[in-house]
């Protein structure tokens, strides 16, 4: 048996989703409209933030949709650390869908959601597809993380539907197992660690008590 190589990089990545908005409350679909937190939400993040903070980040990447911006602000606040935005952490645009209530996307586009629901390839609204939006969100995050220090962590801040797809990527899951990963709370977290053979889930939908997942992921 080898000997284990204390020298071996294991470092974390750190998924949070955004905190609660008044279309999350409305189960109005998203997408990448740029919805501000409410109230409540940013109570949310400062509180999440304080929890995120004992982990000693090195390094926060956010989308710049104003829900995520705003998140990571909290954690900023109490870390020093600066922010860096990036536009391929959006969360999924879904084209006809945004703007429209769950109860709504069933009424128009009913056959579309149950193709989806199966795991079936779909551009949701005339969208992106989930493997599309992990081709331009994981790579990102790899690049972020290949910045670390040795044993460190980011945090990455983003939207449910973005972060799943880019879990399942990292996993090396195939696509049409990516809805075996359950959605993230508001201002929930998940996990990866870097194993031996690539990176693996250490905690998911962590940070809160029970709460139901509302967004876009659901």
């Amino acid at each position: 048996m080898s000997a284990s190589n204390p020298g071996k990089s294991s470092r974390k990545i750190v998924l949070w989703r955004h905190g609660q908005t008044s279309w999350n409350l409305e189960r109005r679909f998203q997408g990448s409209t740029d919805i501000e937190l409410t109230e409540a939400g940013v109570a949310q993040a400062r509180r999440s933030a304080r929890l995120l903070a004992s982990l000693k980040p090195d390094a926060i990447v956010a989308s710049d949709l104003r829900r995520a911006a705003d998140t990571a602000s909290e954690l900023a606040a109490v870390t020093g650390l600066p922010v860096e935005h990036d536009a391929a952490l959006r969360e999924t645009y879904a084209g006809e869908w945004q703007g429209l209530t769950h109860d709504e996307i069933l009424a128009k586009y009913g056959e579309q959601y149950a193709a989806w629901k199966r795991g079936e390839p779909v551009r949701r609204g005339g969208g992106e597809l989930e493997t599309e939006v992990a081709d331009r969100a994981a790579p990102v995050v790899l690049e972020h993380a290949g910045r670390l220090p040795q044993n460190g962590t980011l945090v990455v801040v983003s939207h449910g539907g973005t972060i799943r797809t880019t879990i399942g990527r990292l996993l090396g899951l195939e696509a049409y197992s990516w809805e075996a990963l359950g959605g993230l709370s508001n201002c929930c977290w998940s996990v990866l660690g870097e194993g031996a053979r690539g990176w693996r889930l250490m905690e998911h939908n962590a940070g809160t008590l029970p709460e139901p997942v509302l967004g876009d992921d659901d």
